[in-house]
């Protein structure tokens, strides 16, 4: 019979890139625009623009953006791990 280890739900949290820091607060970007959801999302590929400017969203991947801040300096790290 084999063993098997468990494997964490998230990735274990880095060092803080900027300070050396490792702790952080976890939250989320706001997005406060007209007609939003409340949070922002990230969307794979380049930005395609629609015949009135607005960004081509229909039928793609989102992704809510997370965002570990850092206790010492308030350096931010973004992660787009949770589809919406």
């Amino acid at each position: 019979m084999s063993t098997y280890e468990s494997v964490p739900s998230t990735p274990p949290q880095p060092a803080c890139p900027a300070c050396g820091a490792e702790t952080f607060h976890p939250g989320f970007v706001e997005d406060a625009g007209q007609a939003s959801q409340g949070y922002a999302r990230w969307i794979p590929g380049p930005l395609e623009r629609g015949i009135f400017g607005g960004a081509r969203v229909m039928g793609k991947q989102r992704f809510m953006i997370e965002a570990d801040r850092c206790e010492r300096c308030g350096y931010l790290m973004l992660f787009a791990r949770t589809q919406v």
